[in-house]
């Protein structure tokens, strides 16, 4: 009787296990977002990630204008999109990032729930 039961307890974790990994490898949004990136930092103790800021630009009536910044997170191991992201930073031009909004993550995936995965020169 223990045996099948711990059998069944195990079979429900690892299920458990598979739907949770699924869930913060899938994007239930994508999209794009055209602005100039104005901040890009290298995050963590153990797994590093990169999170930035693109300022999409201002809203609001003439006088009053406030800046729209919007957080992304560019996940670890992907040392070319990075560099082109800061690439963009330093010379200060327009880019296009392309965007998925995952279901979940962990913590230590990142601190936003959007992973950059291109970016594009914006006309």
């Amino acid at each position: 009787f223990f045996r099948k039961l711990f059998i069944g307890f195990l079979v429900i974790a690892l299920l458990v296990v598979f739907v949770t990994f699924l869930s913060t490898q899938m994007a239930y949004s994508e999209g794009d977002r055209a602005g100039v990136v104005s901040k890009l930092s290298k995050k963590g103790y153990i797994f590093k990630t990169h999170e930035g800021e693109l300022n999409v630009g201002a809203q609001g009536q003439v006088g009053n204008m406030v800046s729209n910044l919007w957080q992304f997170t560019v996940e670890s191991g992907n040392e070319k999109l990075s560099n082109d992201i800061e690439d963009a930073m330093t010379t200060g031009k327009r880019v296009k990032l392309h965007y998925e909004q995952r279901y979940m993550k962990f913590s230590w995936m990142g601190d936003t729930e959007y992973f950059v995965t291109k970016v594009d020169a914006a006309q």
